[in-house]
């Protein structure tokens, strides 16, 4: 039987990773190197040219049309609620270059969030407004999905917009956010969905514009990585708060990759396995977490 999320996090997979001094000479871009990383890399949600990709998504079997509504849904909603909950950590920056990626990066999810909309509204041919779209976009995700976007991340949002400068509350949202939904759950998904239409050669307009989103992603995953590695890397108390965050959210987000009406622990969709996605996504939170220095599992535990 294939292993969740949650149960490879909960074994750890510390004989990857690299020993603390290999870890502190990893080199990591700063918020100023990625603010100016942000201005070469400009690209437009409504550039995106859909009309062979109306043609293709009549022509989806009922399989196809299930995966890719179920996993866009996903997507949809979850740059929406990005776009609303990340005022708090804008809030939080510590000086100036800080800041100002920040704020690119609210933009880069309004951005994300309009090219969804766009398909959906003139692929998948949804009617109504965008409230109305994303109300019925939400019937197709799962529990696990709500209780990490609509809980956990408005929670952590939440904190930060009382205490910008609570140094525990940022850790918990940069963890929550940029190495478990962005870092894993984004990442994985946007490996699956790109790499199946690339193989089949459909949705050409759609794989465009999602690779300009995962290209952000990447740079979004990039400041969260170098934070984590300023505040945790050396911090054995700030280490023991990313690992106990990690340990709070990998179950929902475990749960999060499983589409609708599937056995959690034994799934297949479009040849794309439960073992297949967990442990993509394992791989790309242990990379993560090796760069920032902070093992999965504290060496005392791995030892034991």
């Amino acid at each position: 039987m294939a292993q969740t999320l949650e149960q490879l996090a909960q074994q750890g997979d510390p004989g990857t990773l690299e020993t603390e001094e290999q870890a502190s000479r990893i080199q990591l871009m700063d918020p100023q190197q990625l603010y100016e990383l942000w201005e070469q890399q400009h690209w437009a949600a409504h550039d995106i040219d859909f009309s062979q990709d109306k043609k293709d998504w009549a022509a989806f079997t009922e399989e196809e049309r299930d995966y890719f509504t179920w996993g866009l849904s996903a997507f949809f909603i979850g740059e929406e609620r990005v776009t609303t909950q990340f005022s708090g950590l804008v809030m939080a920056y510590e000086d100036e270059s800080e800041e100002a990626f920040l704020a690119t990066q609210q933009v880069d999810e309004a951005r994300h969030a309009q090219h969804f909309d766009r398909f959906f509204r003139e692929v998948v041919e949804l009617d109504g407004d965008w409230e109305q779209r994303l109300a019925r976009v939400r019937e197709d995700v799962n529990d696990a999905f709500v209780e990490l976007f609509d809980h956990v991340l408005v929670d952590a949002n939440r904190r930060l917009i009382a205490s910008p400068g609570d140094l525990d509350a940022k850790v918990d949202f940069v963890t929550t956010y940029h190495m478990v939904i962005e870092g894993t759950l984004a990442l994985t998904g946007q490996w699956t969905i790109t790499d199946y239409l690339e193989k089949e050669g459909k949705l050409p307009g759609f794989v465009e514009g999602f690779k300009k989103v995962a290209r952000d992603e990447h740079r979004h995953v990039a400041y969260g990585t170098w934070f984590l590695k300023e505040k945790c890397g050396d911090d054995e108390k700030q280490a023991a708060r990313l690992r106990a965050c990690l340990q709070d959210t990998l179950p929902v987000a475990s749960g999060v990759l499983v589409p609708l009406g599937q056995d959690p622990n034994n799934w297949e969709m479009l040849g794309y396995t439960s073992e297949i996605v967990n442990e993509y996504a394992f791989k790309a939170l242990t990379r993560r977490l090796k760069a920032i220095g902070v093992p999965l599992v504290a060496a005392e535990t791995a030892a034991a």
